[in-house]
């Protein structure tokens, strides 16, 4: 009889949502996706590379040309010179960069510490790789990691400590402070780590964003993913990259190679050519979603729907404790999509064990101002 690899994982939560938002026709608030579309530059590049012929296997490591602006990008934003050979691996995905980087490192037994609420690939990967995930729960209400939890998970099976800033789903970010706190802890241990930075170019209010690759002491002991989807408004294109030491980056270049071999070539080109042409377009992005994050909470300020502006990411959490106290999160979300026609993702769904009065929701303002506009008059409605 066949037996499950993966026994608790179902149709995912964000897959859920957004199709109960088209059958419903709500505004789909919920999955990460902007719903307006990249660089005019960038996709007519697209199609320009297409027509060029660009249509074969780019290198398993990822197009010359795009890891060469990558490694630009890397310097002039955290001041880090990486090899374009043997740092940077392009991959399909963000998403497959971190399973990759988890395959790379987990054996049979080890255990991969992560916080709660947590992105939800990270502990089907683990357990794909025999190993256990400890869950640490960020500290409430502003989901700072809680060090003594921290300290007191660490094991001699900790093989791997994953973090994610700025943090899917609550925006809270990581000082720079936390990594030098984060080094001490592992310093004589032998434990890695693994940065999920996909947003990071989405840092709101004059603050930098605190990011591994700017940390000697750290690097040296992690994978860094990033994502261009995010970056460049193209989820689509599931296009991403993971920055390590040559040590690492080989052996996970190993799996990286059975997994997809190599990511989609004439995304790649496009992708190379306008980060050439166009490199301000990482320092207008927080700004840019600043702007939209900020009409949006202006807009919810009358609701009854309690928040702190978010830090960093495209997605606003909002409190209905005074709104049904009565429904868990998965249920009131579900409620505003069918009954008020805004779909959301339940934070409780990014938990091992969500705390049981956790009244919040997930809001994605990667929208177009009509779309924000639409949405916060119907919440503001409820």
């Amino acid at each position: 009889m066949f037996t499950s690899k993966l026994p608790e994982v179902g149709t995912t939560i964000f897959t859920r949502m957004s199709q109960l938002a088209a059958q419903t026709g709500a505004l789909n608030l919920s999955q990460g996706f902007p719903d307006f579309d990249g660089p005019q530059a960038l996709r007519d590049a697209v199609g320009r590379h297409i027509a060029a012929g660009h249509n074969q296997y780019a290198a398993m490591t990822g197009l010359p040309a795009l890891r060469e602006q990558i490694a630009a990008k890397i310097a002039r934003s955290y001041g880090r010179q990486v090899n374009v050979d043997s740092e940077i691996t392009v991959t399909p995905g963000a998403t497959q960069a971190i399973f990759c980087a988890i395959q790379t490192l987990i054996h049979a037994g080890d255990e991969v510490v992560v916080f709660d609420p947590s992105y939800d690939s990270y502990d089907p990967a683990v357990q794909l790789a025999g190993g256990r995930c400890v869950h640490v729960p960020l500290a409430l209400p502003d989901f700072a990691i809680d060090w003594q939890r921290l300290s007191d998970a660490l094991s001699p099976r900790t093989r791997l400590i994953i973090i994610n800033s700025p943090h899917n789903p609550s925006g809270a970010l990581i000082s720079a402070a936390d990594l030098d706190r984060l080094a001490a802890l592992i310093r004589d241990r032998n434990i890695y780590l693994l940065s999920d930075e996909v947003y990071e170019h989405l840092v709101f209010d004059g603050v930098r964003h605190a990011s591994v690759l700017a940390h000697d002491e750290l690097y040296q002991r992690a994978f860094v993913v990033s994502s261009f989807g995010k970056t460049y408004h193209v989820t689509g294109w599931k296009t991403g990259y993971v920055v390590a030491p040559p040590a690492l980056t080989a052996e996970l270049r190993k799996v990286h190679q059975f997994v997809s071999f190599c990511g989609v070539t004439p995304l790649q080109w496009a992708l190379a050519d306008f980060m050439g042409e166009q490199p301000q377009h990482v320092d207008e992005l927080p700004a840019f979603y600043q702007a939209k994050r900020d009409l949006f909470c202006d807009l919810l300020a009358d609701s009854r729907f309690t928040f702190t502006r978010t830090a960093g990411t495209y997605f606003q959490l909002a409190d209905y404790s005074a709104i049904r106290p009565d429904l868990d999160d998965v249920a009131m979300a579900e409620w505003l999509t069918r009954e008020h026609g805004v779909a959301t993702i339940p934070v409780s769904v990014f938990y091992q064990q969500a705390p049981k009065d956790l009244r919040l929701v997930r809001l994605c303002f990667a929208k177009r101002e009509e779309t924000l506009r639409q949405a916060a008059e119907k919440l503001s409605a409820v």
